[in-house]
């Protein structure tokens, strides 16, 4: 239809073109990630998803690639690394640890997807690791054992995060109980620890060693 001045008018419903950003695009991305897999995040499906055509995405990112760099930058602005400004080693490295399982524990699926995605062209990743190095270095620590310190610590750190979704009874050995007491009796003393998490205890034990350990790395103790 013409109005009266000669113009087109449009019909009601969604603008024909929608504002895209790097914000909204990385909002979608995460929402079909968890909800879906690694798998499910084409840039078909994203495009669906935001209600626009593949096209217009191009515009903004090149590949699915880039659209995972996005999604990993956006999670790791909620790691915490402000300890590694003021904070002695231990402690700011606990505060680290603590801060990346538990945003992690939130984006599970996300996972294998950044475990091993490249961190070229992610500044907001790059500068949790400059964080991160630049306390190892104020410590003391000898530059080639920063990363690989910094990598053990993100495989602990994983997999707690994946442990920290568990349901508390995985362990428990059900009808099974009488053929394997030990294990059994193991799992049941675990009560003592009634009043936390059992993902909660199990990290801080395992993150407890891996300090002691490291600690004892850089010192020279172990050969």
């Amino acid at each position: 239809m013409v109005s009266a001045t000669g113009s087109a008018r449009r019909s009601a419903g969604r603008p024909l073109n929608r504002v895209l950003s790097q914000e909204t695009i990385t909002r979608a991305a995460l929402t079909l990630i968890e909800s879906r897999g690694y798998e499910g995040l084409t840039m078909s499906s994203l495009a669906r998803a935001l209600k626009v055509a593949p096209s217009s995405l191009y515009n903004h990112v090149e590949s699915k690639g880039d659209v995972l760099i996005l999604v990993q930058d956006h999670v790791m602005t909620q790691v915490d690394v402000s300890g590694f400004e003021s904070e002695p080693w231990e402690h700011a490295v606990r505060l680290f640890a603590w801060s990346y399982r538990d945003v992690f524990t939130r984006h599970t699926p996300l996972i294998p997807v950044i475990a091993v995605l490249p961190v070229s062209g992610a500044p907001q990743t790059l500068a949790v690791y400059e964080a991160v190095t630049r306390g190892f270095q104020k410590a003391g620590w000898p530059e080639p054992l920063i990363v690989p310190a910094i990598i053990a610590l993100e495989s602990f750190i994983f997999g707690s995060a994946f442990d920290a979704t568990a349901p508390e009874s995985i362990f428990e050995s059900g009808q099974l109980a009488g053929q394997y007491p030990q294990f059994t009796a193991a799992v049941a003393a675990r009560k003592d620890h009634a009043d936390q998490r059992q993902a909660d205890v199990a990290f801080g034990l395992g993150l407890d060693a891996l300090i002691l350990g490291l600690r004892a790395r850089v010192a020279g103790d172990l050969r």
